[in-house]
């Protein structure tokens, strides 16, 4: 028995470099200024399943064994994001092809965005031609229909048309690669195209010298999409206030464009922004709730005359219930980057408690960072992964479980809980402060005063409504009212001296 306990400890010990060795390679590779040849990652693929096989042979005991974890797992992380990064470049748009009128039809992959301008939207290309010629483009862009833009002979009084998702289109299109700004420490549109797998972008040549876009049809295709269009119109009909009308769509089905700027601005100023749009905590929260439904009523069913707890669980059922329903929820919101690492690390935990594993926190940290940057190596990129990753790191480290192990303080009931909700807060407002002034070049001073009221409405009153009444649309107008309630404190700490900082 002691023999395999020493062996697991071992293994474990094993394990911590390994995961930081892939995710410090995965970080090394998207730091390069271009890709290498795709033999020079093979090599060092094979390189690094060599590593494998010397470190299954070192002893357990060796004093090297770590270090050769590390090493090979880093080796295999950069060798693994080049080949994938290789693999998607290949499909990039030939240069020959930017700015040239280009007749294509494909299928809407998304709910378009409309604006004031004209409306955007992600189109599937199926086929393409130049003039007569056959010509190949990448499967994904990201077009833009315009009113009277993109070309001096354009007629303003034309209008696009009532875009919806899975329909199939045959239009022309003008396309160029993807370019970002060169303003330092601004928004990379380049790296946003990138890690939305869209690879050029254009507009549609609607004018009157042009051939008007013809619609094909409805198709089968993008059904989540076109749930999600449906659903986001049903919001913006019923709910009167435009303002909370794009914070709830925002809310359902991860529409961020639905928020109106100024509104933006003074979410960010009181620093409650993460809370307006599907993040990780909405998801979290989520899955928590439903883990705690199915378990309940998994204890309560029967099937056959047999209760299902003999065949699996309660708290088995409720984890796989849990993480399930939570990833049909990130599916209908959009599928985001924030929606996707969060599914990945609940998933991750999931199978750890599945499996009976109670491995420290540190170990557990570390391999649900791994796990998300096998899946998205470009998310270590993101700010969203820095700040999610960091506060959930502090909270562990900081222990809020053990506030009241120095007196005589109870540990249930309502003060303990609201004592440890501030705790948390303001342990990672404390910790985020330093990190959000790097990415941002902006706090919040107030924002610890905002999200202690806007976090508990926002996520146990708010978002509840807001989805279910995608069943009885009257719970829209109930979440619209809370949000305008809400509204009126935010506005006011937002018009504080000093609010926020910028440096």
């Amino acid at each position: 028995m002691k023999n395999n306990k020493d062996e697991e400890v071992r293994r474990r010990s094993m394990l911590a470099p390994a995961l930081a060795g892939f995710i410090a390679g995965s970080a090394l590779q998207l730091q390069q200024r271009e890709l290498g040849g795709a033999w020079v990652y093979a090599l060092m693929l094979a390189a690094a399943l060599a590593g494998g096989i010397s470190m299954r042979r070192t002893s357990t005991n060796s004093p090297w064994r770590g270090l050769l974890a590390l090493v090979t797992c880093a080796v295999l992380a950069f060798s693994v994001c080049g080949l994938r990064s290789g693999a998607f470049q290949a499909n990039a748009l030939d240069p020959a092809l930017q700015g040239r009128d280009i007749a294509i039809t494909g299928v809407i992959a998304a709910m378009p965005q409309r604006s004031e301008e004209g409306v955007r939207f992600r189109f599937a290309v199926e086929s393409a031609r130049l003039g007569n010629t056959e010509v190949t483009l990448p499967p994904l862009i990201y077009l833009g229909w315009y009113t009277g833009f993109g070309d001096s002979g354009a007629d303003t009084s034309r209008q696009p048309a009532d875009l919806r998702a899975g329909e199939r289109w045959q239009m022309t299109a003008r396309l160029k690669s993807p370019h970002g700004a060169s303003n330092p420490h601004g928004f990379d549109y380049e790296l946003w195209m990138w890690e939305q797998g869209l690879q050029a972008s254009g507009y549609v040549r609607a004018g009157p010298k042009d051939a008007q876009p013809v619609r094909i049809g409805q198709t089968w295709q993008h059904l989540v999409e076109h749930a999600r269009q449906t659903v986001r119109d049903a919001i913006f009909a019923r709910v009167a206030d435009r303002k909370s009308a794009g914070i709830i769509a925002a809310l359902v089905t991860g529409d961020q464009g639905a928020i109106e700027r100024s509104d933006w601005d003074i979410f960010r100023a009181t620093g409650v922004a993460h809370l307006m749009s599907i993040s990780g905590l909405h998801i979290t929260m989520f899955a928590w709730v439903a883990a705690a439904l199915v378990g309940w009523l998994w204890r309560r069913s029967d099937l056959f005359g047999q209760s299902l707890c003999l065949r699996l669980p309660a708290h088995s059922a409720g984890l796989i219930g849990g993480v399930l329903l939570a990833t049909a929820y990130a599916v209908f919101s959009g599928w985001g980057v924030p929606s996707q690492r969060t599914v990945w690390m609940l998933a991750t935990a999931a199978l750890l408690r599945l499996g009976g594993r109670r491995w420290p926190w540190p170990l557990v940290w570390l391999l649900t960072c791994a796990v998300v940057v096998a899946v998205d190596p470009w998310a270590l990129m993101q700010a969203g992964f820095w700040l999610s990753f960091v506060a959930v790191a502090v909270l562990f480290a900081a222990d809020p479980g053990g506030l009241d192990a120095r007196d005589d303080a109870p540990r249930t009931g309502l003060t303990h809980r609201m004592r440890t909700a501030l705790h948390e807060q303001w342990v990672v407002t404390i910790a985020l402060t330093p990190l959000s002034l790097l990415l941002f070049g902006q706090v919040s001073v107030v924002g610890l005063l905002a999200n202690a009221l806007a976090i508990p409405i926002v996520t146990l009153l708010v978002t509840p409504l807001a989805m279910l009444g995608a069943v009885w649309a009257p719970l829209w107008d109930a979440a619209g009212w809370v949000l305008q309630c809400l509204g009126i404190y935010l506005q006011w700490l937002a018009t504080w001296p000093f609010a926020a900082i910028s440096m």
